[in-house]
């Protein structure tokens, strides 16, 4: 199963989508990775590569990420990590949601990061 880390600068913000994504796929490998060591803003590399290796499996691992810097560190993260790591090119709690999902019944992680896309089209 393809494992999903919630990459963002607020702690609180990716452990309520971690949260929120646990309510609908509860079988799927869902990690945070959010704010800085010290509790407060911003992103820290050594914790999406801990976040990483944490949900890391042989299907591999799709990073969701909330604003511009959080990507950059997610990349730096990414390139210390053994396995296939991606980030989804969607907006954070819909593109969680439906990865969640697609995660829990096995789909495999180009499926998973083409649903994340298809996210942004979600009518409001």
């Amino acid at each position: 199963m393809v494992g999903l880390v919630i990459v963002s600068h607020s702690r609180k913000l990716a452990e309520g989508v971690v949260e929120l994504a646990a309510q609908m796929a509860p079988e799927a490998v869902i990690v945070p990775a959010g704010g800085l060591p010290d509790g407060g803003l911003g992103t820290d590399v050594q914790l999406i590569e801990d976040a990483i290796n944490k949900a890391m499996s042989p299907d591999g691992v799709v990073l969701m990420a909330d604003l511009g810097s959080a990507i950059m560190s997610a990349e730096i993260a990414i390139e210390n990590c053994e396995g296939k790591v991606a980030i989804g090119d969607g907006p954070i709690v819909e593109g969680t949601m439906v990865a969640a999902v697609q995660a829990s019944v096995g789909m495999d992680i180009d499926t998973i990061l083409d649903t994340v896309k298809q996210a942004r089209q979600i009518p409001k």
